[in-house]
């Protein structure tokens, strides 16, 4: 078992510091001021604001009269992931290949542990996803940060993995990416697979965002390279965060690691769960409802940013982010984030979060919130930066 003591009496070799996620500290300073009777928007974290949907709560229900439930796998959830792969990507996959798991964090621990030692290194890119990071050092691997600008679209590349050296023992995509929402091209998919297979780097897809795009497709890593790792999840575009459920495609011959790693640390999903989510991978028409919403809000935000003077935007062609760049106000961006918080009762996420060296002067903001939300926001926040001073910028 490892250690996440920070005791300075400990010893250093057996334990790991992780860092906290700042999002949850503004999302307490939110919490506060709504127990105080304030209007507070939440556009801190990447959690949809509705609800699963209707036939899979429906289905909840029957089961919950129906069925005492235990440690259970879905047979008809695994065969409904695996026709999904087949009609939306083409890839044929067996449903052994397919661990069901509470949620996509489970399921990214499963694929480090299952393919890495200690002390193994690991790619991703920076900005990414403050769990990345911190979970690979919680598992005594080392991260490889990769700072990705906007020259490259703030995603990682097949040049860039191909002059690491040394090569590292692996790398995380994640297409469309948090916190930019960028989207990695087929071509480019294809050409870092390429990479990875000359240089043996195994390759770990966060795919939790698939299905929430705004007109750029969203090829699967295992359209080019089958041999790969895929983590998914009905967090984002089934809406069904609160339901703790996920899974991990692995290859074959990677299907008993998996499997025993699964048992002995998270056992199954909930069986609750898996009923509903078989349910609401067919909710079709209900779901494009939600991505119809997320892109009028993206529409809204990108308009009135730039008259707020945070014009400096990664392009959000997938999951439903913002991430500008608030250099011209701020080198703060947790201090910012705050400030604005309790002055407007709008929360966001401080770029620090996703990028330990230049996230200061960045800001995330989701728009998975109802559209009368983001206007909301808009017209209180608008005022809040037209009233702040610009930074002076140096020659």
């Amino acid at each position: 078992m490892l250690a996440l003591a920070v005791d300075n009496d400990t010893d250093p070799e057996m334990t790991v510091r992780i860092e906290p996620f700042h999002a949850i500290a503004i999302s307490g300073i939110a919490h506060r001021l709504k127990a105080e009777g304030r209007s507070v928007i939440h556009m801190e974290f990447g959690q949809p604001s509705t609800g699963a949907p209707a036939a899979a709560i429906a289905e909840a229900h029957r089961i919950l009269d129906a069925d005492p439930m235990g440690y259970w796998e879905s047979p008809a959830l695994k065969a409904r992931i695996v026709r999904h792969y087949a009609q939306r990507h083409g890839v044929e996959i067996s449903p052994a290949q397919i661990i069901l798991t509470c949620g996509a964090s489970p399921a990214l621990v499963l694929a480090l542990n299952m393919s890495f030692d200690p002390g193994g290194r690991v790619a991703i890119a920076r900005p990414g996803y403050v769990a990345y990071r911190n979970s690979l050092r919680a598992l005594h691997m080392e991260p490889v940060e990769l700072p990705c600008g906007a020259d490259v679209r703030y995603q990682l590349s097949a040049q860039a993995l191909g002059a690491l050296d040394p090569a590292p023992q692996g790398v995380i995509l994640a297409s469309p990416a948090n916190p930019t929402g960028t989207i990695i091209p087929r071509h480019e998919l294809a050409a870092i697979a390429r990479v990875c297979r000359d240089r043996g780097i195994t390759m770990i897809s966060d795919e939790i965002y698939h299905g929430i795009a705004y007109g750029q497709p969203t090829p699967s890593l295992l359209e080019v390279m089958p041999e790969a790792l895929v983590v998914n999840s009905f967090s984002k575009y089934f809406s069904m965060a609160g339901w703790r459920l996920g899974w991990l495609v692995v290859p074959s011959e990677a299907i008993d690691a998996a499997r025993a790693r699964m048992g002995n640390l998270f056992l199954t999903p909930p069986s609750l769960a898996q009923h509903a989510g078989a349910i609401a991978m067919d909710c079709t028409a209900e779901l494009e409802g939600h991505i119809q919403t997320y892109a009028r809000n993206r529409d809204l935000l990108l308009a009135a940013l730039p008259g707020m003077g945070l014009g400096k935007i990664a392009p959000p062609d997938g999951a439903f982010y913002i991430y500008a760049d608030v250099s011209d106000f701020t080198d703060n961006s947790m201090d910012l984030c705050q400030q604005l918080l309790e002055a407007t009762g709008v929360a966001t996420a401080p770029g620090i979060d996703f990028d330990p060296v230049d996230g200061h002067r960045f800001m995330r903001i989701s728009f998975a919130v109802s559209t009368a939300e983001v206007e909301d926001a808009i017209r209180r926040i608008s005022p809040w930066f037209a009233s702040r001073n610009r930074r002076p910028r140096s020659a």
